[in-house]
């Protein structure tokens, strides 16, 4: 049995469109942008998560940058493969000899399709998984931030990740009603590149619109505590020369509104779908909010003021997910809602 636990590694996934996440013995192990690097003439993996990013957007001919995961599911099967066994060899527990056999949980988004789930699943195989699990991220992140998922009563999650935003009501170890829209901090990015082009006549990179949307990214145009402007490099679509323009939180409200508006109807449809003994549940407790996105400036208060409703973000919402995952993994016998 000794032997058999040497030779086999359990792990918590959190597979997101933009970061992904393992667990492994407890610990957050690996924390990377999901993005691969891959020389094009031998198609060999040059590099994995950061130093991957290093390279995207400033790539040569010869090598290509790819992001295998668009809107929370699988876009690249052979890139996710390749970045997925990238990871897991970043996990050193010293043994060299032999290659482990991998029991892992995965974390899905909950409006997944059976095809998408079965890209999961074969990614998952062939980076020598015996046993694999699946596991909606709203269920992840409400046992990532520490609620009794078993207990019949009503919690609403609104997961917003890189690829979509997952809004769901857990009661009884099921999701009782969900809606998923693949609008999430991959479209604050894309906001935020068109609306610089658009006003100030510059075009800039994903990796620059991303810092802009943390330095100065907000769900709201008057904030209590007010950043400080940005100033942003790109290349002007005139002359074709760099140049520098400075923008403020508020143009970034503004840019992101639409977005944030179809999150805000989702919220409000799965309200709407809630039977009311969980809804009165939800009117005690108020709503749970996780993901990167989650720590937009004043997007609390914005869905507060929409719903009427008490709005908190999780402590660590970027990690939740993937905690809830390793919770997960640990007790899977007990959870019944793992799907093989």
């Amino acid at each position: 049995m000794g032997l058999f636990s040497f030779l086999n590694k359990e792990i918590a996934i959190d597979l997101g469109t933009a970061n992904t996440l393992i667990i492994y013995k407890d610990q957050v192990v690996v924390d990377e942008p999901s993005i691969v690097a891959i020389d094009k003439k031998t198609n060999q993996v040059i590099a994995v998560g950061k130093k991957a990013m290093m390279m995207h957007e400033k790539t040569h001919a010869n090598i290509e940058t790819i992001r295998p995961l668009r809107d929370g599911v699988i876009a690249d099967f052979t890139a996710a493969e390749a970045m997925i066994r990238g990871f897991i060899s970043m996990i050193s527990d010293g043994n060299r000899w032999f290659r482990p056999s991998l029991t892992m949980v995965i974390c899905i988004p909950s409006g997944i399709t059976e095809v998408e789930k079965r890209a999961v699943i074969e990614s998952a195989e062939h980076a020598n998984a015996r046993e694999r699990y699946l596991i909606h991220e709203p269920m992840a992140a409400a046992l990532g931030i520490g609620l009794d998922v078993e207990m019949p009563e009503g919690h609403m999650i609104i997961d917003i990740g890189g690829g979509t935003t997952d809004v769901a009501v857990i009661a009884l170890s099921g999701i009782v009603t969900d809606q998923s829209i693949r609008i999430a901090g991959d479209e604050f990015t894309l906001d935020i590149v068109e609306y610089v082009k658009r006003q100030h006549n510059i075009l800039i990179g994903e990796r620059t619109a991303e810092q802009v949307k943390i330095h100065v990214g907000s769900a709201l145009q008057d904030l209590e505590v007010v950043p400080d402007d940005y100033a942003v490099h790109g290349r002007d679509l005139l002359t074709g020369i760099p140049k520098q323009v400075t923008v403020s939180y508020t143009e970034i409200a503004g840019a992101l509104d639409k977005s944030i508006s179809k999150i805000e109807e989702a919220i409000m449809k799965a309200l709407e779908s809630t039977p009311p003994e969980l809804a009165s549940d939800i009117y005690r407790k108020g709503l749970y909010l996780t993901g990167g996105g989650a720590l937009l400036r004043g997007l609390d208060k914005r869905i507060a003021m929409k719903t009427k409703l008490p709005v908190r973000v999780a402590d660590d919402p970027l990690r939740a997910v993937v905690r809830g995952t390793g919770i997960a993994l640990k007790n899977r016998d007990r959870y019944t809602f793992l799907m093989s």
